[in-house]
């Protein structure tokens, strides 16, 4: 038993490890309830158990195991850290858990890994648990299985890695024990459920028994996909929408749900076979055999080794180029066969590691496709699909192009149907317009091809094109077939999908079923617009497009596009029809008259019906067929003409005009542009169709009719009007090949006209497109030639217009957010380089020339290179085929000889200049070798390899160098040069980026482990790229992705993650498109400086560019009232994140950035949170320009802007961080000018972030840091940064350790000892800790701060600096002895009073204030006191001064009061109980009261101070002031007193004193009981609000024991039962044992204090006071005072004397000698402590005065000569004193308010003055005690705050009538007043004061009369 209580006593930690096991039972049940009772995920109370979970789950002890796993249990669910001990608590549950054999403490293991897989750690137990597979005992492997199974079955394969599970299940089936194979059974179903079929490649080697169990097993699950039926913590949003579902009856998304939930690809499940050391050795001899029977064997045996599934990664490059040329040049087409096979083996087992070599098999498989044999073909098709699969389009379609022109027609209907099946793997963002482009522009060649089975390949090509990406991207394309072959590729799209096609005619166009019309479009269809359906196609379901109205969103403007895409060419019945529908009969009737009057009399009604007509209702193509209508475009006479052409204009601008219409008036439209009279009309329906139908489709369809025409005024005036409508429309998506040939010919033309136009529409072509324009012409004729330079000329340095026209659709396109089609249709492909004629050098790639580059002799080598050089210069721009080329440079670039690999490398960026865009395709090939080639040792190969890097891709762009895993393999490799290359590479290359490649994410792992590399330079670079990397794949799948690395590493790497998250770059937004070209730097790249309000692409980012100028020219800052207040109010209550990190985290840098957006520009803010530091530097230097002019606003933001500052001192930029301090300086000076001083709230969130930078390395910044701490002493109180700076001396840096103690002893130099916060004595003992520091800097430091210490205290400072090392103090007192100032301490101190007395030696009692006492006085003798204005007193001795003007005296008074006061709503005065003085004049009194009140309410502190201070000296008044009053009153009078401004103020001292006299004034005057009741409800608050300030505790206590005092003889007056009820609810709110917990005992000591003097005055009755408490066992009250009652007997009848109360001794003169000895070692310890000196000598004295007989000598026989001389002299000076002091008689029935020197030790008693002399005499006490230094800075102690009244001006200076009322009232304060203010002017007494004053009143009025 004796053990027990042994161990019952220990916490429940220390019971969890006891060696009894009942105390470890005991210990888990405890520390379950704990758990479960904690609420704070993130308690402290966590950690205590980190390192003991584990012994949880391995308990020994079966009972105690199961409670100690039910505790583990709770931990894991609701700790916060529990995370940290997955793995070793895993490991033990699978060790020493699932081998019990309770089943209930399997449960609950299995529990706890579920449990762990929740909170996001399912990596960690997945291998736990994987590893258990292992374990010898089979008890363990099911526990493990079923675990497993159970955690697939509730969280789903998404969570739980099924790859590596399904790779050992095979394993397990081969177990002996039953009990595991079934369990696998169960296992594998489970995993069925998830991944269907996937799963049966990896058991397909399984016992044959075993599959067909399974097989029957999974036949028998349901088809529907499971759900996930448990979720992460992290996956909330989807458990409430799962709930949702289920309450909802569970199955109803299941219709609707697409099928891909088993999204788990067999590929991924399988492990790679490594084949290549497989591979026969004789392989390549025997591949060149000649002997095809030997060929015939090395395939069939790479045959068998390329059937396997999944093959290991490796160099294929030699064993592709043998496959291609057997492919390529074997006669025995089944040799051709079974290669082509082994290469689809190849891609389908590498996937896209196989990409690499689809550029160099691609070619010869088309080729080859000339092959007639099936078998042959099949295999090649077989092939050449695998290949496809492992790339893109885009790096084939070059290779595919190439073959489209060949004269083989097997080979042109191959590479179509390889086409269509391609466009089935793609969607509309694999498959982008600039690679359909110029496949469809082949494909469209093809459809006009001879050979039927090309044509019909083509259209099925075409159609599928169609199908993927939709008719809306096909049909810009197809413009060139005509209507048969364009339906014949529609129904091959259909009868690929199989549907009804039905073609409706609504609003005048044509559409198809699939052109869907919204509900929400808003356009109808009326009965007499839907003519017939023209014709119907046999289907089978809906179209894609046929979508529900909600699918469609209500786009009307899409509809649109649909319809003018999809419209079709209407019969003339058809539009003679559409048209009497709309247009006048007789309009109809004579546009064929022969009378050309008729005519134009009908143009005229066309013209008007076509202005009045409904836009949605116009049938534009009707109408325009109408206009064509004999004598149509031959019309002669020109005023009909002229009509005709205005008419096509109003209809393209009004209706809906689609293309089909445009082709009916185009013809006719050339034709008349050149005529002189029509010529203009003509011109401006051009312009209007370019605006309906897109200008780059209008302006082809122009020019090329114009150039068929022989006419030349119509082919100049073409080409005119071309180079106008470019100027008005922008270039977005102009044709430029197509242009170039006719510019060719117009160029070349007789008529000197057409070639003037033909220059200048090349000069405007320049504008967009600059200096490449000139290659297309370079063969052109010289004098040509410089016909065409002098007109670039002109245009060079012009920029080009601002588009002023837009396409219609592109408009209606942007403004529904969407990207016009026109301005996408060339968006990839439109580059200059895509035009550019190009050469096939192929041809000259010969097998001897890449022979040659690959020789053993290096001088052959180099021969071969330069040959390759010559090739590229001379042929310039080149095609991407290049033969064999890419592979034999790719062995050069590691080559042995590094100036061949700089050669290579130099052919490589020529090869980039040459190949342009087409160079994608040889990326992998030879892009990614160059990245290896970064890794060399010689730096400028490095540079080489770089530079040849940035050319690829210029050329090449991002994306390709990031899919696959090609980078991920480059930065595995351990080299450090190459890993800081790429990965610097990267970080300038991925902020760039919109999007990247989901393979970026391959790259991930190897950037954790450069986070820890060795090299600093690797982890670096690893750190800058992390942010962009982050960008693109965003912080939870990277954070997700540290799961794998070691704990250690994870924390690290996790820790650079959040660092990372702050400063994550947001994605670049989507380039603007301005009016045309491209943004390559050409001219066009500036933009226009003036964007019209409307258009297409590109207008709104303009328009946003110009905002953001305008928003840069407004204010920085948003002055907002009371947002700081605000903000300080949130962080006091906990409602946002206090300012207080070791690194910021990114949820304090995003709650900043909230923060700011609402006080600061947007555009700051984006700056000031910008990626790059460039940017911080740039804003800063804005903030730097507008500190000046926007001071008020940056104060008022000062807490976010120094918040912001705080984060940069984390920044490792040099440049940032002298930026930032060069702006502090600044801001502290302009502070320091605005006399602004920093709130608390703003220093703590600054100042220790600030510190931190002391001891940065840099010389530079540590100056800056120490000149701004000098500046920040002069905002902020010196003895407040004195504790941030103490902080700052524990850093592990020991150059922040020795500025810190630097900075200490400068600061106790300049402001002297009382800068020492919390105590002098604490701060030296830890400064003196450092003497003995290792490093020398911080010990001379430290030595430093002690001897200036030393200057200011002399000897005491051995005192203060507590016990030293012999060593340490030998240095001390070699340093004090060496140091130059060996001033003692007296002489220090004295030289401030000896500086003060020189500067004001009127003024004897100018101490260490601020402003000397003498300025104050002079302030109020001279009456002009601030708080009174000049126009309101009554200047006397002016008014006796001017004779001549006193006649005018009404006129002192001529400002209104009430007027000034009329804002102030001033409640009427309760007068039921006033003062006999103002019986007699009621109402005149009431407007004198009201004058007081309305002062109260003044603006300026003073005033409001004395009118309060004249309210309290009318004890009937003040009785009036209700509890919450006065607590309201006292909160803000003692808040007041403490707020550090005060001091800063002119006068502040002055200020607290008088502060200091209205609380003692409160405290006498007011009901005793009311203020007792609120001091106790605010001590109360001010405990329960942490936040607050411990001095206002201090205060209100102070005041409290003031009242304690006076309860002796108050007692009969309070009201006992209400002051009890309020210290029954502080003790409800405070117990006992919370009031121990408080980090001062003083609140507990005031409260029995207050308890025992209520007995003690009252004794047992106090216990019938108790009846307004309802429920007295709420507090410890009624006990409390029961046994004080008890314990002190009946105290109530003896009175105690008040003076020894004072002195806090007891009135028992038999005092026991214990008693005595007690009491005089508490005095002694008193003078002994520097704190309480005087007022242990002032005890010392009284107890002498009463206990004459008491001995003293054993106390002082033990000290030292100076301590006892110390004595003696400090009691003499009390006794003379004491002597000193004179009485004066006090009125009858008034208290008097003659101060004491503190609140605790009374100096004399109530009825005594003090004299001057003893003020000084005290005063120079106070020096000697405080010191002097701190003059400007320091409130005086809280003690003496309460001890001297300030001159308080009176208000007796109203009217004299005034006077007579107030005399009796205010007679007994003046002379209060004027007894505590010797030097106040004219105040000697006050009676003569008075007399005075009525004398010179009376002389007044005598001469007034």
């Amino acid at each position: 038993m004796g053990d027990d209580s042994e161990w019952m006593k220990l916490p429940i930690d220390q019971k969890c490890e006891h060696k009894v096991w009942k105390a470890r039972l005991n210990g888990y049940e405890e520390a379950l309830k704990l758990f479960q009772r904690i609420e704070d995920e993130k308690s402290p109370e966590w950690g205590k158990y980190l390192g003991l979970i584990k012994k949880f789950v391995t308990e020994s002890n079966a009972v105690a195991q199961l409670k100690g796993l039910e505790a583990a249990l709770a931990f894991v669910e609701n700790a916060h850290v529990a995370g940290k001990t997955t793995g070793e608590v895993v490991s033990g549950v699978v060790t020493k858990v699932f081998n019990q054999p309770k089943a209930r403490a399997k449960e609950l293991g299995a529990d706890i890994c579920l449990m762990y897989i929740e909170i996001e750690k399912a990596e960690v137990v997945q291998d736990e648990l994987l590893k258990g597979l292992d374990n010898k005992n089979p008890k363990i492997v099911v526990a493990c299985i079923e675990t497993l199974r159970r955690a697939l079955s509730e969280f789903g394969s998404k969570i739980v890695t099924l790859k590596p599970v399904v790779k050992v299940l095979p394993k397990q089936f081969e177990s002996r024990e039953k009990a595991v194979r079934d369990e696998a059974k169960l296992l594998a179903v489970e995993i069925y459920k998830w991944i269907r079929d996937a799963l049966r490649p990896p058991l397909q080697n399984i016992n044959s028994v075993q599959l067909k169990e399974l097989e029957e097993e999974w036949v028998k699950l349901p088809s529907g996909p499971p759900k996930q039926s448990r979720f992460l913590r992290s996956q909330q949003d989807l458990k409430a929408k799962f709930e949702q579902q289920q309450a909802q009856g569970g199955d109803q998304s299941d219709g609707t749900e697409p099928e891909p939930q088993y999204s788990v690809d067999p590929y991924e499940l399988l492990e790679a076979v490594e084949i290549l050391s497989k591979m026969p050795k004789d392989f390549y001899e025997k591949i060149e055999a000649k002997k095809w029977q030997e060929r015939k064997e090395a395939l069939e045996a790479l045959e068998v080794l390329t059937k396997n599934p999944k093959i290991e990664n490796g160099d294929y490059g030699d064993l592709v180029r043998a496959l291609k040329k057997v492919v390529g040049k074997d006669a025995n087409v089944m040799l051709v066969s079974l290669a082509a096979k082994c290469l689809a083996g190849l891609a389908t087992g590498l996937r896209k590691k196989f990409g690499t070599y689809a550029g160099h098999v691609v070619p010869t498989i088309l080729e080859k496709f000339k092959e007639k044999k099936p078998q042959v073909v099949q295999a090649l098709q077989e092939a050449i699909d695998a290949i496809f699969l492992t790339t893109t389009l885009q790096n084939l379609s070059e290779d595919i192009l190439a073959v489209m022109d060949n004269k083989n027609p097997s080979i042109k209907q191959q590479a179509s149907l390889f086409l269509a099946r391609s466009f089935k793997h793609c969607t509309q963002s694999t498959l982008p317009k600039s690679v359909l482009k110029p496949l469809c522009a082949a494909l469209i060649k093809q459809v006009n091809d001879s050979a039927p089975e090309v044509r019909d390949a083509a259209f099925e090509a075409l159609g599928t094109a169609m199908k993927v990406v939709g008719e809306k991207a096909v049909n810009p394309f197809l413009a060139d077939l005509d209507k048969l072959k364009l339906d014949k590729v529609r129904m091959s799209k259909r009868q690929r999908r199989g549907m009804y096609t039905v073609y409706l005619l609504v609003n005048g166009v044509v559409l198809t079923s699939e052109s869907y019309i919204p509900e929400s479009s808003g356009v109808k269809v009326p009965s007499r617009c839907v003519h017939t359906c023209l014709f119907l196609q046999p289907s089978a379901g809906p179209s894609k497009k046929g979508k529900p109205a909600s699918a469609a969103g209500g786009k009307a403007k899409k509809a649109s596009d649909s319809k003018e895409v999809a419209e079709s060419e209407l019969s003339p019945e058809v539009c003679e029809d559409l048209a009497a529908g709309v247009l006048p009969a007789s309009c109809l009737q004579q546009l064929d008259s022969a009378n050309w009057k008729e005519r134009l009399a009908s143009m005229e009604e066309f013209q008007k019906a076509v202005e009045t007509m409904d836009q949605t209702q116009m049938p534009c193509q009707a109408l325009v067929r109408m206009l064509a209508k004999k004598p149509g475009w031959k019309e002669t006479n020109f005023q009909v003409m002229q009509m005709k052409l205005h008419i096509v204009a109003l209809v393209a601008q009004r209706g809906q005009f689609s293309k089909t219409s445009a082709s009916v008036v185009l013809d006719g439209l050339v034709d008349k542009v050149g005529d002189v009279k029509c010529g203009g009309n003509a011109k401006a329906a051009l312009t209007a169709i370019g605006e309906a139908c897109s200008l780059p489709w209008t302006a082809e369809q122009v020019v090329s009719m114009a150039f068929a025409q022989k006419n030349p005024k119509n082919q100049a005036e073409t080409l005119n009007w071309l180079s106008n409508a470019m100027k008005e429309f922008g270039f977005t998506g102009i044709n430029v090949k197509a242009f170039i040939n006719n510019v060719k010919t117009a160029l070349a033309a007789t008529n000197p006209a057409v070639r003037t136009a033909a220059i200048t529409l090349l000069g405007v072509m320049f504008l967009y497109m600059g200096a490449p324009l000139r290659m297309f012409f370079e063969d052109e004729k010289p004098a040509l030639l410089a016909q065409i330079d002098a007109e670039f000329e002109k245009m060079q340095g012009q920029s080009p217009p601002a588009p002023s026209r837009f396409t219609k659709k592109a408009a209606a396109a942007a403004d529904d957010g969407d990207e016009g089609e026109e301005q996408e249709e060339d968006a990839g492909g439109q580059d200059i380089m895509d035009l550019l004629p190009r050469t096939d050098i192929s041809d000259k790639i010969t097998s001897d020339l890449v022979s040659k580059i690959g020789d053993k002799n290096w001088k052959i080598r180099k021969e071969g290179l330069d040959e390759v050089a010559s090739i590229i210069s001379e042929a310039k721009f080149i095609t991407a085929n290049v033969g064999e080329l890419p592979m034999a440079l790719k062995g050069r670039l590691s080559d042995s000889n590094k100036i061949l690999v700089q050669q290579t490398l130099s052919i490589l960026q020529q090869l980039a200049t040459a190949m342009g865009p087409g160079l994608k395709q040889h990326v992998k090939a030879l892009g990614i070798p160059v990245i290896t080639v970064l890794g060399d040792s010689k730096p400028n190969v490095r540079a080489a390899a770089l530079t040849t890097l940035q050319a690829w891709v210029e050329q090449t762009g991002m994306k390709e160098w990031l899919e696959g895993e090609d980078l991920s393999e480059e930065l595995k490799r351990e080299n450090p040069f190459l890993r800081q290359e790429v990965l610097g590479w990267l970080s300038e290359k991925l902020p760039t980026l919109r999007t990247v490649p989901g393979d970026l994410m391959l790259c991930v792992p190897q950037l954790y482990t450069c986070l820890e590399d060795r090299n600093g330079d690797v982890r670096k670079k690893a750190q800058d790229v992390l942010p962009t990397f982050m960008m693109h794949l965003g912080y939870d799948k990277m954070s997700k992705a540290t799961g794998k690395l070691k704990p250690a590493s994870k924390d690290q790497v996790m820790s650079m993650l959040e660092k990372a998250r702050a400063v994550m770059p947001a994605k670049p937004a989507a380039p603007a498109k301005a009016g045309g070209g491209k943004e390559s730097g050409r001219a066009c790249c500036n933009p226009p400086p003036h964007p019209p309000p409307q258009g297409p692409a590109g207008k709104k980012p303009a328009a946003k560019g110009l905002k953001d100028d305008e928003d840069k020219s407004g204010p920085i800052f948003i002055l907002i009232p009371n947002a700081k207040e605000q903000r300080i109010k949130e962080e006091k209550q906990l409602k946002i994140l206090k300012w207080n990190f070791i690194t910021p985290r990114d949820e304090y840098v995003e709650q900043l950035k909230t923060q700011m957006s609402t006080c600061f520009a947007k555009w700051l803010t984006d700056e000031l949170f910008h990626f790059d530091f460039q940017r911080h530097v740039k804003a800063i230097g804005v903030m730097m320009e507008r500190l000046e002019s926007e001071s008020e606003a940056t104060i008022s933001c000062l807490d976010l802007i120094l918040k912001w500052f705080t984060l940069r001192f984390f920044d490792t930029n040099t440049t940032v961080l002298m930026k930032v301090l060069e702006y502090l300086k600044l801001l502290f000076s302009m502070l320091n000018r605005e006399d602004y001083h920093l709130t608390e709230y703003e220093a703590t969130s600054f100042v220790p972030y600030l510190i931190l930078k002391v001891g940065e390395s840099k010389d530079v910044v540590r100056k800056d840091v120490r000149a701004i701490l000098t500046m920040l002493c002069k905002v902020y109180p010196a003895s407040k940064v004195f504790p941030f700076l103490m902080e700052g001396t524990k850093s592990k840096n020991s150059k922040q350790r020795a500025e810190c103690l630097e900075e200490l002893g400068c600061l106790i130099e300049g402001y002297g000892m009382n800068v020492c916060q919390p105590t002098p004595a604490k701060s030296l003992k830890d400064i003196a800790v450092h003497i003995g520091d290792r490093d020398t800097s911080v010990r001379n430091a430290a030595l430093n701060t002690v001897v200036a210490v030393y200057n200011v205290c002399g000897d005491q400072v051995y005192k203060l600096i507590g016990n030293l090392s012999e060593k340490d103090m030998s240095m001390l007192e070699e340093r004090i002895k060496r140091s130059a100032k060996k001033t003692p301490a007296a002489p220090a101190k004295q030289s401030a009073p000896e500086r003060t007395q020189k500067e004001h030696p009127t003024n004897p009692n100018a101490t260490f204030l601020r402003k000397p006492v003498e300025n104050k006085n002079a302030h109020h003798g001279e009456s002009s006191h601030p708080s009174i204005p000049k126009q309101f007193q009554l200047d006397l001795d002016m008014i006796e001064r001017d004779h001549g003007r006193v006649s005018e005296l009404p006129d002192l008074v001529q400002h209104q009061l009430d007027e000034l006061l009329e804002p102030i709503t001033i409640p009427e005065p309760k007068m039921r109980s006033v003062s006999p003085h103002f019986d007699d004049l009621h109402n005149s009194t009431a407007s004198t009261i009201n004058f007081v009140i309305s002062q109260v309410a003044s603006g300026d502190i003073n005033t409001s101070i004395q009118a309060l201070a004249q309210l309290f000296s009318m004890e009937s008044l003040a009785r009036d002031a209700s509890m919450g009053v006065l607590k309201d009153m006292m909160h803000g009078l003692i808040t007041l007193m403490l707020d550090g401004r005060v001091e800063d103020i002119e006068d502040g001292q002055q200020l607290i004193r008088s502060v200091n006299l209205l609380v003692v004034r409160v405290l006498e005057k007011s009901d005793q009981t009311n203020i007792i009741s609120a001091l106790l409800v605010l001590l109360q608050d001010s405990l329960v609000t942490t936040a607050g300030s411990p001095m206002f505790s201090e205060l209100v206590m102070k005041c409290l024991w003031r009242m304690i005092r006076f309860l002796p003889e108050t007692i009969n007056t309070i009201n006992l039962d209400r002051i009890l009820l309020d210290v029954h609810n502080f003790m409800k709110v405070f117990p006992k044992e919370k009031l121990k917990q408080l980090k001062s005992d003083v609140p507990h000591r005031t409260l029995k204090t207050l308890l025992h003097t209520l007995c003690k005055l009252t004794g047992a009755k106090i216990l019938d006071h108790l009846s307004m408490i309802e429920n007295r066992n709420e507090s410890e009250l009624e006990a409390y005072l029961r046994r004080t009652v008890k314990h002190s007997g009946n105290l109530s009848g003896v009175k105690s004397d008040r003076g020894n109360e004072k002195t806090g001794l007891h009135p028992d003169d038999r005092m026991s000698k214990a008693k005595v000895s007690d009491i005089l070692s508490e005095i002694f310890k008193k003078i002994g402590s520097k704190e309480n000196t005087k007022e242990g000598l002032t005890e010392l004295y009284e107890y002498k005065q009463k206990y004459s007989d008491a001995d003293v000598e054993p106390f002082l026989k033990n000290t030292s000569q100076f301590f006892q001389s110390y004595v003696e002299r400090g009691l003499r000076m009390i006794e003379s004193e004491r002597e000193g002091k004179t009485r004066i008689q006090t009125s009858a029935g008034t208290t008097n308010l003659i101060p004491q020197h503190s609140l605790d030790s009374g100096l004399s008693s109530n009825n005594e003055e003090l004299k001057p002399a003893v003020y000084y005499e005290r005063l120079k006490i106070l020096r000697q005690r405080q010191g002097l230094e701190n003059t400007t800075r320091q409130r005086p102690p809280i003690s003496s705050l309460l001890s001297s009244k300030p001159s308080v001006a009176s208000s007796t200076d109203m009217l004299q009538s005034k006077l007579s009322q107030l005399k009796e009232s205010r007679e007994l304060y003046r002379q209060e007043h004027n007894s505590h203010s010797p030097t106040h002017g004219r105040s000697a007494s006050p009676a003569a004061n008075l007399d005075d004053l009525k004398k010179r009143l009376e002389r007044i009025k005598s001469k007034q009369q």
